[in-house]
């Protein structure tokens, strides 16, 4: 090559690098206000919804999904984890939800408050992470 292309080359990878980065911050950008919820039921029933752009919307598609009696939403989420556990022998006994920034932290939060709702076998029934929590 000769010396000539070499500035032109030069403005070529960099007006290619800055495309890319701007179409990366469009992206974070877009998937930041991303939103997830948690609604749980009776007898192990829950819905869940994550990677919505409100949480009033994640809370209705959770809800919907939700096809257990009494069906609540007991946490929404932002670029975090929800999980859900549930009594092994029992699924219409106890249960126990968590939230957290990590999906092993929202999981183990889920299992303390069910063995602390009475369970003596719990398992995670369902989790998500929104937004790559």
């Amino acid at each position: 090559m000769t010396d000539c292309f070499t500035p032109v080359l030069r403005a070529l990878v960099v007006a290619t690098l800055l495309v890319a980065t701007a179409t990366v911050m469009l992206v974070t950008v877009g998937r930041a206000g991303a939103a997830g919820a948690l609604a749980i039921g009776s007898c192990g029933a829950y819905g869940q919804a994550f990677d919505y752009s409100s949480a009033d919307e994640a809370r209705k598609s959770a809800l919907s999904k939700c096809t257990g009696q009494s069906c609540r939403v007991v946490t929404t989420v932002s670029r975090g984890c929800g999980a859900f556990a549930v009594d092994y022998a029992d699924p219409c006994g106890a249960n126990g939800w968590g939230r957290a920034d990590k999906l092993a932290r929202a999981q183990n939060e889920a299992l303390r408050a069910c063995y602390r709702d009475g369970a003596r076998d719990c398992v995670i029934r369902t989790f998500f992470c929104d937004a790559r929590g």
